[in-house]
């Protein structure tokens, strides 16, 4: 009866190019977890935020409308912060501020995502240079002892591809979680970018002449 394959014994089996493949995958773990507790917490935005800055501007209460801005922590409302302060000025320079803050808030977002991106291309690279170097070391073996026992090569297979396949699994898990983070980043990109072409249309509202 063939023994059952203990996951723990086969991973320690890899050898010493484990040690590395283990810290990816501990880096990768926890910038996804940090990335993604930051992205949620940037993606909250009440349904009601723009429309109370509308109200505030529409009666001429910008100071209201400020407060509002500054006492809610989201891109959005810092993009539209910083509208606010600029009301008055000319349309282009409202906007060109509005989006220098905009690209600040997306380099916030995206920061130590490359991270993620690094890990799933070099994972896999681990991977495969531990089990070419394993193979080395086994045909070494066999041409030293002259021995050529068809169990003895596939153990040594067996043991040699796992770090390829433990490479791989992290560079997959690493690729997926990038991906998943990046599509949470331009879903509230999009927000960014809705909310920005909503305080300009209400700015120059021919309605709202008490701004």
């Amino acid at each position: 009866m063939s023994k059952a394959m203990n996951l723990f014994d086969m991973l320690q089996s890899g050898g010493a190019l484990m040690i590395p493949l283990g810290l990816l995958f501990i880096l990768a773990v926890f910038f996804f977890f940090e990335r993604y507790i930051a992205i949620k917490k940037a993606g909250k935005i009440d349904d009601n935020f723009m429309r109370i800055i509308r109200d505030h501007i529409a009666s001429g209460n910008v100071t209201a409308a400020r407060s509002m801005t500054r006492n809610t922590d989201n891109p959005v409302a810092r993009i539209i912060d910083k509208g606010v302060q600029r009301i008055g000025k000319p349309i282009d320079a409202i906007e060109r501020s509005m989006e220098s803050v905009a690209r600040l808030e997306m380099y916030n977002l995206e920061r130590n995502l490359s991270v993620l991106s690094v890990i799933s291309r070099a994972a896999p690279i681990f991977g495969f240079v531990g089990t070419l170097a394993g193979l080395m070391q086994l045909f070494f073996d066999i041409n030293t002892t002259g021995e050529f026992v068809l169990n003895t090569i596939a153990g040594g297979l067996y043991v040699k591809l796992v770090t390829s396949i433990t490479g791989l699994v992290i560079g997959l898990l690493s690729f997926l979680g990038y991906s998943y983070l990046h599509t949470q980043i331009d879903k509230t990109a999009n927000k960014m970018e809705v909310a920005a072409t909503d305080f300009l249309d209400i700015i120059q509202d021919p309605a709202n002449k008490n701004i």
